[in-house]
């Protein structure tokens, strides 16, 4: 096991230096003391990682400079390192920029020691946490999952890997299914060729045939040149029919029969085309059923049907949501150039309650959720969307319960998918309407004596709206402003107005 590293303290006042070493090693913690800044920056330079500083412990106001500048500038060298901030209470303001810096906490001046040794311990713990979660997801960067059914997946597609067979992957809307296809391919023959993926519920009939098949110059009213569809781009690889259960019925013919001679026609030619293509089907339906009411094919269904893989929904998986939970959080920083927010215990305990409904999809939206929404850095069950919140073991075991996710949350083309964000609720207060919490805030402000508030209050309220609407559209500007009905000019003046960039 490796020795853990020192925790960096940096305070100009001796007293306050001694008494928080002597309190550390009593509880077997190595420190390490500066009196400023300079020296902090100075030991980071030197770049010796083994010595390098598990957490930092930071005044706020020192001759030598601004814990709140060390913080910037450390958060850019170490975006994982947790920084515990120290502030008189006539300081609390700035505690508020401590956060927006990426501060793991604040630690108000006097302090009781027995209160600040416990933080320091629960930042400790917070840390190798999740250097332990990152060494893990290192490791795991394909697919992730523990739990005993996925890693009869995992062994299916191992089994796979050197065929060529057909496969039908079954299970919920928002699985995963497209990762397991992915996953297919990669590990195949056909690996170094194309994977190609269409989702047969998303393109209107009409123009399903042509995305599929191609069409010759002319074929259509606006064919002006001869298109390639997916099968002669899929070439010598895979190609990945999602949701082909709501294949039309015609349709479903002119696959069957390219599945059963490998040859097919572009709409619009008279020339045949050869196909050299692995199909990879995935569905959330039952196909049987669909069969029994006469809507799918059941010759199609047998030739699709020669491997079947079973996706376990995530509440069958529960025991893999902190690693899932992990990773996304990672992955929505690393998309929206953020620090990664950390998740408590409490709070993934609190997701082990909720039925996900949307599944890996629906998680992975909260992830991204949380990445815009989280107030600190460590999100805790309060942080959590309102649909988690509310719910309980008894909603677990029932859906219905939860929100309904559309298709689009649903699907596993990432391509496609719409975060489902939920609800804001920032101004509710004790259950009443945000209208109401709206009221009692400005209330309190115009007692207050200030003379901003409409200001103050506006720009709060402007900025929670575009950061739900940039998260909706996973940092999108243009469609978050398209959806909030305001320009792109307007969306990207107050980003920069309002300091959300």
């Amino acid at each position: 096991m490796k020795p853990m590293k020192p925790i960096w303290i940096v305070d100009d006042d001796q007293s306050i230096r001694f008494v928080l070493e002597k309190a550390l090693l009593r509880e077997d913690l190595p420190t390490r003391s500066f009196t400023n800044p300079r020296e902090v920056l100075q030991a980071l330079e030197a770049g010796d990682d083994d010595n390098g500083p598990q957490i930092l412990v930071s005044d706020i106001r020192m001759p030598g400079g601004s814990g709140l500048d060390l913080l910037t500038k450390v958060k850019e060298k170490l975006p994982g390192l947790p920084v515990i901030i120290m502030t008189a209470f006539s300081d609390l303001d700035s505690a508020v920029s401590a956060f927006q810096g990426g501060a793991f906490e604040y630690l108000p001046k006097p302090f009781d020691l027995p209160k600040a040794i416990e933080l320091i311990r629960r930042a400790v713990e917070e840390s190798q946490r999740e250097e332990v979660a990152e060494e893990r997801m290192a490791e795991t960067p394909e697919m992730l999952g523990q739990a005993p059914a996925m890693q009869d997946v995992f062994r299916a597609i191992g089994r796979l890997s050197q065929s060529n067979v057909t496969v039908m992957i079954t299970g919920e809307s928002g699985s995963g299914k497209e990762l397991v296809a992915r996953a297919l391919h990669k590990h195949s023959p056909r690996a170094g060729g194309p994977f190609v993926a269409i989702n047969t519920a998303a393109i209107p009939k009409d123009l399903l045939e042509s995305e599929l098949f191609g069409h010759e110059r002319g074929a259509f009213t606006g064919a002006q040149t001869m298109r390639r569809g997916r099968f002669e781009q899929a070439e010598g690889g895979t190609l990945f029919l999602d949701e082909i259960g709501d294949m039309p019925f015609d349709l479903q013919t002119r696959l069957l029969r390219v599945l059963s001679d490998g040859h097919f026609y572009r709409v619009g030619g008279h020339n045949a085309v050869k196909a050299n293509v692995r199909v990879i089907a995935a569905t959330h339906q039952d196909l049987e059923q669909r069969v029994k009411e006469g809507v799918f094919r059941e010759d199609l269904f047998h030739r699709l049907n020669v491997i079947r893989l079973r996706l376990p929904a995530l509440r069958e998986r529960l025991e893999d949501i902190p690693m899932l939970a992990r990773h996304f959080l990672q992955q929505s920083a690393k998309q929206l150039g953020v620090e990664p927010k950390r998740i408590s215990d409490a709070a993934l305990a609190k997701l082990g309650t909720f039925a996900f409904p949307g599944n890996v999809r629906q998680l992975e939206n909260i992830c991204h959720w949380l990445t815009v929404m989280a107030p600190a850095q460590l999100v805790e069950p309060k942080d959590l969307p309102p649909e988690v919140i509310g719910t309980s073991e008894s909603a677990a075991r029932t859906p219905a319960a939860a929100p309904e996710v559309s298709r689009g949350v649903a699907s596993e083309d990432a391509s496609h998918a719409a975060p489902a964000v939920p609800a804001v609720t920032g101004f509710d207060v004790g259950g009443k309407s945000w209208e109401t919490g709206l009221e009692a805030e400005a209330m309190e402000l115009l007692a207050s004596g200030r003379h901003d508030v409409w200001d103050a209050l506006t720009k709060r309220f402007e900025s929670r709206l575009i950061l739900t609407a940039l998260a909706n559209t996973r940092g999108r500007r243009i469609e978050a402003a398209q959806k909030l009905g305001i320009g792109r000019n307007t969306i990207t003046r107050k980003i920069q107005e309002l300091g959300l960039g």
